[in-house]
């Protein structure tokens, strides 16, 4: 969808930001506003009032107390992968990309890093590994680190370690009014709560700290059907899981392979049913575990001891700007008829045009509450299940979305009967009403956050408190 040019009364106030982020501001009309206004997800096309790169806290502080003056939202954005349901909401806002903050570092004795709003995952795996450590990371290294760890987390460790948000220890941030806080269990406890998790945009995030753990290596990998072998793989996985210990995390998807260079040959193009993930522990430990799975004989298994630090592309998700879109809910369980359901809506005879169903393996400590942890410190649901659709190599037409769409749709509603209610908001490109995503109490208590630390509503809030298209 492509949205009119903003009215002339925002592009005269916009001008006010001019001469801000040592001139890395960018309105409607200048030579590199498109490329600064298109996120990571390429299906999302919003023209802002502005958009500003600033490098230190004390230039976000300048951007927002310029945006209040003329009269203009704010919506902060790493890397814009969760763009989606902010669409169509951006013409009277000013976007504020953090890429600029690149602050990177890891203390290997105390095993802590320290980021930057602008940094990757792919980058902090990597340093982190020169030191034998690695992070609660996702499935994708051009995922930004701060987005990712205050939405939740759900790593290839997750059922063994919980959720990346409550391995956060500090959050910096510049606040509506322009004031830098530091929030930590000790210093600001009820924002920092409100902050590992909630969703809530209660100002511009400039670095984060969090604990690392020592792994140099680890058992991982993927086991892969044609999938065609649906029918016997899903039940057993299903079966499997129930068992599991907590020191494997895998997921189950039915998907059709990238034609990409950084695809192996044999993959590229295939209609394939995969589980892959992590197994913490030795080898002897991990081959018992994986038994049962590899009895089902696998046309292909990757799984051996890797580098820890490769684990961030084990899930082969593209790289790059990307057009997508994906839905998600949580899953109670997986009886035979919910196993049924999901083959008839994705499967071999479904006709999907789905780049991937996938159901994610949680449970474990993902299941328990952190008591030390913030808004968002556990999942309730055995699996949550996702639909994610991919953009054809032109960027694909009104009509491809419409079915990529509709298609998640059928897969997410074909589980209906076995879901939670519950909502993983990182995971949902639309927009949901977050009374319906949180607890009565731990709602209650966000909202009163988020009044008392930006009273006048500046930021723009993906998820909002009233119904979608209220």
């Amino acid at each position: 969808m492509t949205q009119q040019p903003a009215p002339v009364a925002v592009r005269t106030r916009a001008e006010s930001l001019r001469g801000l982020c040592g001139g890395a501001v960018h309105l409607p009309g200048d030579p590199a506003y498109d490329m600064a206004r298109s996120p990571w997800n390429l299906q999302v096309d919003d023209h802002p009032a502005a958009v500003v790169y600033p490098a230190f806290p004390d230039e976000v502080a300048d951007v927002l107390r310029a945006a209040s003056a003329a009269g203009l939202a704010v919506a902060p954005q790493g890397t814009g992968h969760g763009a989606p349901p902010l669409e169509g909401r951006l013409a009277d806002a000013v976007l504020l990309r953090t890429s600029a903050m690149a602050e990177l570092s890891v203390d290997a004795g105390r095993r802590t890093a320290r980021v930057g709003a602008g940094v990757l995952w792919g980058d902090l795996t990597e340093v982190a590994g020169r030191s034998g450590l690695a992070a609660r990371h996702p499935s994708s290294p051009d995922v930004g680190v701060v987005g990712y760890s205050l939405g939740g987390g759900i790593g290839w460790y997750a059922r063994e370690l919980g959720l990346q948000c409550n391995a956060v220890t500090a959050v910096e941030l510049v606040l509506a009014d322009g004031d830098v806080v530091r929030a930590t269990a000790d210093r600001e406890p009820d924002l920092f709560w409100a902050l590992r998790g909630g969703a809530a945009p209660l100002g511009v995030v400039t670095a984060l700290e969090f604990d690392l753990f020592p792994l140099a290596t680890v058992v991982a990998g993927f086991l892969a059907w044609d999938w065609t072998a649906v029918e016997e793989v899903l039940p057993a996985w299903v079966t499997w899981c129930a068992s599991a210990p907590e020191q494997a995390t895998t997921s189950f998807r039915l998907v059709e392979v990238p034609t990409t260079d950084d695809v192996p040959a044999e993959l590229r193009g295939r209609r394939l049913a995969m589980v892959d993930g992590a197994v913490l522990g030795d080898d002897g430990t991990a081959a018992e575990v994986l038994a049962p799975l590899r009895a089902l004989r696998p046309e292909i298994d990757t799984v051996a001891r890797v580098p820890a630090s490769s684990l961030v592309r084990l899930h082969l998700d593209p790289e790059g700007p990307t057009p997508a879109y994906a839905s998600s809910t949580l899953v109670a369980d997986l009886p035979d008829a919910a196993i049924a359901a999901v083959v008839d809506a994705a499967g071999p005879r479904s006709g999907t045009r789905l780049a991937a169903a996938e159901l994610r393996q949680l449970g474990g400590a993902l299941g328990r509450p952190d008591p030390a942890g913030g808004a968002l410190s556990m999942l309730d649901g055995r699996f949550l299940a996702l639909g994610l659709g991919l953009g054809l190599p032109d960027g694909g037409d009104a009509a491809h979305w419409d079915r990529q769409r509709a298609d998640a749709g059928r897969f997410l509603a074909a589980l209906e009967p076995w879901t939670t209610g519950g909502h993983y908001l990182p995971m949902l490109d639309e927009r949901v009403d977050t009374r319906k995503a949180f607890p009565p109490g731990v709602h209650a208590r966000l909202s009163a956050i988020r009044r008392s630390v930006d009273p006048g509503g500046l930021f723009l809030a993906a998820h909002p408190d009233v119904p979608a298209g209220g």
